[in-house]
């Protein structure tokens, strides 16, 4: 189909990466110290990168491309609705914590699972945490979340590897300690970006 897409110059890109923040669709990368188009399919053809580029490089033309996917767009974007997200952080009586869906999360685990964003955050509150580089026990900090709000399931995803048994262990001893009968789940990520059964 034809239709409007935005088009780089190379040869006048600079590789500062303006115009990769300023596209909301993600269509644009910087790669080997300039910007490219990645995906057609992902550019809407409104130019909200034009603005940004300081070197003029960026223009809007009209040829042949792949038709605007909005829906996989949607599913590219963040899915994170609150701030902040480490379990250290997190205030225990945050309003995001009402009637909840928790997820509790190994922080290497949203970089090797590709679809994590999809899969686990979206419609949950997400807390993540990493046991052996914290060198902390989460149970304390997540006991007084489970018992001072209305959580309605917990989410833990966790990697394959031995570290991550204290994510596992602080969210059991949490659910404990709260005296609260919670739906759980365990999900475990291989090294390799699977789920494991």
């Amino acid at each position: 189909m034809k239709r409007k897409i935005v088009q780089i110059d190379e040869e006048k890109c600079n590789g500062c990466g303006l115009c990769a923040d300023a596209c909301h669709e993600g269509a644009i990368e910087i790669q080997n110290g300039k910007a490219r188009l990645i995906r057609d399919d992902y550019c809407d053809g409104l130019g909200d990168c034009l603005p940004s580029c300081p070197e003029g490089a960026i223009t809007i033309i009209e040829r042949e491309a792949a038709a605007y996917d909005k829906e996989a767009v949607r599913k590219m974007r963040s899915q994170l609705s609150q701030w902040p997200v480490q379990i250290k952080l997190a205030p225990v009586n945050a309003p995001y914590f009402h009637d909840a869906k928790l997820l509790v999360a190994a922080d290497c685990a949203a970089y090797t699972y590709a679809a994590f964003h999809e899969s686990f955050i979206k419609g949950r509150i997400t807390l993540i945490g990493c046991p052996k580089l914290d060198g902390i026990d989460y149970s304390e900090k997540l006991a007084e979340i489970l018992t001072c709000n209305d959580i309605r399931d917990i989410t833990v995803v966790r990697m394959e590897v031995p570290c991550c048994g204290g994510l596992e262990y602080a969210v059991k001893t949490a659910l404990q300690k709260s005296g609260k009968l919670i739906p759980w789940q365990i999900v475990t990520i291989s090294t390799e970006g699977k789920i494991l059964d």
